[in-house]
């Protein structure tokens, strides 16, 4: 007879790719199918399947979710041109033009909105880590942003109507083309956007020139992948301008130049600063967020963290970057808002600008701010939200939205958690720099993208969060906030496997909570056991001094650490697990 705990319902698992799915898959094995007599409905996205089923298989992730209620999402990533290129080599029958966007693109966005879901992260409250503290006072770092374009120079409004918003754009035949549309409902926020590709030109000789005049190394941070039509444009142009004229002149001063997406490079920058360095964000409004906090850094430092900090992160309705239509300009001409054939907003452009059309769906507004309002009562925390609502129509919908809720509540005798509304650089700053015991940050996607990272650096390790996707209906998605984890792949695939190195943490405990609420919704007793038990394991392995590379010097005792590989870290928790 078997001595498995028996769980009835199946788990779904949704498999990434990388070193990420390499630890993923052994994960499993070792604590999960070794000792649950359990139903795994397992859905394959790594990078290649969804590529050779032309992104159906998010769509069957999607629906698999939907049916069984809880999941457990491992990272997985999007095609870059090279990959891209090697993988219609190995599938010639593949054409590129035919391909649906699911195909390359990461499929979180698609997986959060299909689920309607909102992602909330949290530290893991390792007992003995220490938060990340380098020395920022007067470290000479400047932060350089565009003082046009973007959001910040954008045209937003609520629809008056529930409608058909499209994107038109008038060039040199003078026929209007409609180059994209969507439904919105009455009360729905929607912006557009542009920049002046002249503009950000201008900058980046402006950016790299002061770069060598000062003799600064050079930080570059956008989000081309997730906004190809958008900072995709910007990156390019800016790029091309350093290697025609800038590049020989940067390795010649000795200089160094560094890309990376925004959110992983803002983690980097404040939890590890460079000596001397300009950290260029051409998007003004994340530029400006960045350039505020790194002046506070300099002048004050950064606190001792004695407290763990909760990010709820808005995706299910879509809204700002991430579900927004980007492209850039086909020619010079006008791009227009029409809402059921009312012209709503035109502005000029020239050929190529990049253009940038995004809403959000003030009923999943407002089921955020339900969920916002709902675990700070719960978990009894006060809630940070920040808004730019004094400028920007789009944010204003939030505002409001929060006000009626907190009346709802009131009207059901039910005090809502107290709350404040900031802007969201001061809500930044408040969560580096001043955070309180029990503070919750509620912000959208890509505010929420870049301070969650920020967060979980300064906490030790990308691998030290947890996560998970909570969707209206109570479907449940955990998952790690880390990535695929490339350059640690890299290393094992050149040394045939024996160089295994990668931080399970999250993982494990995105496995603990899956099977915490399983056995919640099961009322399954052993299972929940099990759950706490692995948890327990972990935490109990790195307070004992056994850790991975990431948090080599980031306990309490440094000289009693033991650093081991990923293996080697899994057999430890194994060990520990075993002795509960």
């Amino acid at each position: 007879m078997s001595n498995k705990i028996k769980v009835e319902k199946p788990l779904v698992i949704l498999h990434g790719d990388e070193m990420a799915q390499i630890a993923f898959e052994r994960l499993l094995e070792q604590f999960v199918t070794s000792r649950l007599d359990i139903d795994l409905l397992e859905v394959d996205l790594s990078a290649e399947k969804r590529f050779i089923t032309n992104g159906q298989v998010v769509l069957e992730a999607i629906d698999a979710l939907i049916e069984h209620g809880v999941g457990i999402k491992n990272a997985g990533m999007t095609v870059n041109r090279s990959q891209l290129d090697e993988l219609l080599a190995k599938y010639p029958d593949i054409k590129e033009s035919e391909l649906d966007k699911l195909a390359t693109k990461s499929p979180n966005g698609a997986i959060r909105k299909g689920i309607g879901g909102n992602i909330t992260r949290e530290d893991i409250e390792f007992q003995n880590l220490t938060s990340v503290r380098p020395d920022w006072v007067d470290r000479d770092i400047e932060v350089d942003t565009m003082d046009s374009g973007g959001l910040d120079f954008s045209y937003s409004e609520l629809s008056n109507a529930t409608g058909v918003a499209k994107v038109m754009f008038v060039g040199s035949s003078g026929d209007p083309v409609e180059l994209h549309r969507r439904t919105l409902k009455k009360g729905d926020p929607w912006m557009l956007a542009n920049n002046s590709l002249e503009e950000v030109e201008a900058w980046a000789h402006r950016f790299f020139q002061r770069a060598l005049d000062e003799k600064r190394d050079i930080y570059l941070g956008l989000k081309d992948t997730v906004v190809p039509g958008y900072d995709g444009v910007m990156r390019a142009a800016i790029e091309a301008i350093y290697e025609s004229d800038y590049k020989d002149k940067v390795a010649a001063a000795g200089l160094e130049y560094h890309y990376e997406l925004i959110d992983a490079q803002a983690a980097r920058i404040v939890s590890n600063p460079p000596e001397r360095a300009l950290w260029g964000v051409p998007d003004n409004v994340s530029g400006m967020k960045l350039y505020k906090l790194v002046q506070q850094l300099k002048h004050y430092g950064l606190p001792e963290r004695k407290a763990n900090v909760s990010i709820s992160r808005m995706s299910a309705g879509g809204g700002d970057q991430y579900g927004s239509y980007n492209t850039p300009a086909p020619e010079d001409g006008i791009i227009k808002v029409v809402v059921d054939g009312v012209e709503k907003h035109a502005r000029m452009v020239k050929a190529n600008d990049p253009i940038l059309f995004m809403s959000n769906a003030r009923d999943a507004i407002k089921d955020w701010v339900k969920q916002v309002f709902k675990d700070a009562s719960i978990n009894k925390k006060e809630v940070y939200f920040g808004l730019k609502r004094e400028f920007v129509n789009y944010d204003e919908v939030y505002s409001s939205i929060i006000l009626e809720i907190r009346k709802e509540l009131a009207a059901l005798d039910t005090p809502p958690p107290s709350f404040m509304i900031m802007r969201p650089s001061r809500q930044l700053s408040k969560m580096i720099c001043d955070p309180p015991r029990w503070g919750l940050y509620p912000a959208q996607n890509l505010d929420g993208d870049i301070f969650s990272d920020i967060s979980a650096a300064l906490g030790g390790s990308l691998a030290t969060a947890s996560s998970v996707i909570k969707s209206k209906d109570g479907t449940l998605l955990y998952e790690a906030p880390h990535g695929t984890a490339h350059d640690l792949y890299l290393r094992y695939l050149e040394t045939d496997g024996k160089e295994a190195h990668f931080n399970s943490s999250a993982l494990i405990f995105a496995v603990a909570n899956a099977l915490e609420e399983m056995a919640r919704r099961e009322d399954n007793e052993a299972l929940a056991d099990y759950a706490q038990r692995l948890k327990a394991a972990l935490i109990e392995t790195v307070a004992q001094g056994t850790i991975t590379g990431d948090l080599k010097g980031k306990t309490v005792d440094p000289a009693s650490e033991t650093v081991v590989d990923m293996y080697g870290f899994l057999d430890a928790i194994e060990a520990n697990l075993n002795k509960s």
